[in-house]
């Protein structure tokens, strides 16, 4: 885990601020059209635990998560992966959208490894 290139950790971590950003809109959206927020909620979460881990890992910065919450975290991030997958396949070869997707699918896939030594 602390082999990873400097540049993909970088990579990860503005991938993971840049979909905790993107989800924490949504999150203000749907609370303003009175929709059920749970499951934005519990990604959201999911998304800031990952990160978390990851600055843990790699930059030593300390984390107040337990590891239940982790196990919950990892359980929604790895379960995001396959649609997101499915989501890249589709997406044009090339395109800004596919490489979203690749860095995504590849930041959630490290942080779930992370995790998965805590």
């Amino acid at each position: 885990m602390k082999n990873v290139p400097t540049a993909i950790q970088t990579e990860s971590i503005n991938s993971f601020q840049s979909i905790i950003r993107k989800s924490e809109k949504a999150l203000a959206q749907m609370k303003e059209k009175g929709a059920s927020t749970r499951l934005i909620e519990k990604r959201l979460q999911a998304f800031d635990i990952g990160l978390a881990v990851l600055e843990t890992v790699w930059h030593e910065k300390p984390n107040s998560y337990s590891k239940e919450e982790m196990a919950d975290a990892r359980d929604v991030l790895a379960g995001l992966l396959p649609s997101i997958e499915s989501m890249q396949i589709k997406a044009k070869p090339d395109s800004p959208q596919r490489t979203l997707l690749e860095r995504r699918i590849a930041s959630l896939e490290l942080a779930v490894e992370a995790m998965d030594y805590f």
